[in-house]
């Protein structure tokens, strides 16, 4: 008998790759599979994790390529050589060109650590930390040509009255980014997942078709 298939994964990360790792603990060989993992940043922890586990990998650095179109065109064609059918950015901190989504329409998902739209863009934290809120919290939202614009597929606030610095403030989102984030591909992977065409930033999550 074959086997269903699974949605197949690629994640652009540029660091650690925590985010990464939850995908790999929680999502991997189950709902999808991750099946490249690719990065801006030469070394980054987040391509040893996946070629520790026999997962394509690849560095994209800059200083390679004549702009970020180009290295954003290298990178689609590399990940639709890996017939990927999801992207995830997981603490990948560059913008992706029109020219990089068109590859993947709807097909490119992000975690922010904040409510957008409240504080997109880099140092979110450190941004609402400044600002004295006292409600933070973490978006996985579609990727569009904007800096974190694009229809939000779930959001989850966290209450931290007393103030904070930004470091341990990241270290309170950091469980909810990897539960929101594993949550938003098993959902996608399901098929649970509907933009609504008569009104686009309307994302509705369902697992009863």
């Amino acid at each position: 008998m074959n086997e269903p298939h699974r949605l197949r994964v690629g994640v652009l990360a540029s660091g650690a790759g925590t985010n990464l790792q939850a995908i790999l603990d929680r999502v991997h060989g189950k709902e999808a599979d991750v099946v490249a993992v690719g990065s801006d940043k030469p070394g980054a922890e987040a391509l040893g994790r996946a070629l520790g586990l026999g997962i394509a990998a690849r560095e994209f650095p800059a200083s390679e390529y004549a702009d970020r179109e180009a290295r954003d065109l290298a990178i689609a064609e590399w990940l639709v050589e890996q017939d990927v059918e999801l992207v995830v950015l997981a603490g990948y901190m560059q913008l992706v060109s029109a020219a990089f989504l068109a590859a993947f329409p709807l097909r490119v998902i992000n975690v922010h650590p904040a409510l957008l739209p409240a504080f997109p863009g880099i140092r979110a934290v450190e941004q609402a930390v400044a600002y004295g809120v006292k409600v933070f919290g973490v978006t996985v939202h579609f990727v569009d040509e904007g800096v974190d614009s694009g229809p939000v597929i779930f959001q989850r606030a966290l209450a931290l009255p007393e103030p904070h610095d930004a470091g341990t403030v990241r270290d309170a989102l950091r469980p909810i980014e990897h539960e929101l984030l594993t949550e938003a591909v098993r959902a996608i992977a399901a098929g649970a997942v509907r933009v609504d065409p008569d009104h686009p930033r309307r994302v509705y999550v369902s697992f009863d078709g």
